[in-house]
């Protein structure tokens, strides 16, 4: 059976934790922040879990 790329752009995108969980980061923090409320900008940051119906998917693609 051969091996199974994975996605680069996945790759990027996506971080896999010691305990096996997906990571990914907030959406919307890299253009028009001017009209953007700093409690908005603030929710935005950090990196979150990735949901559950998500998962199977994110770890096709990191090839897991």
């Amino acid at each position: 059976m051969p091996k199974n790329k994975s996605h680069s752009g996945a790759g990027k995108r996506f971080r896999v934790t010691g305990s096996g969980k997906i990571l990914r980061e907030k959406a919307g923090k890299r253009h028009n922040l001017e009209k953007k409320s700093s409690k908005v900008t603030r929710r935005m940051t950090g990196t979150v879990e990735l949901a559950a119906a998500d998962v199977p998917r994110a770890k096709k693609l990191l090839g897991r």
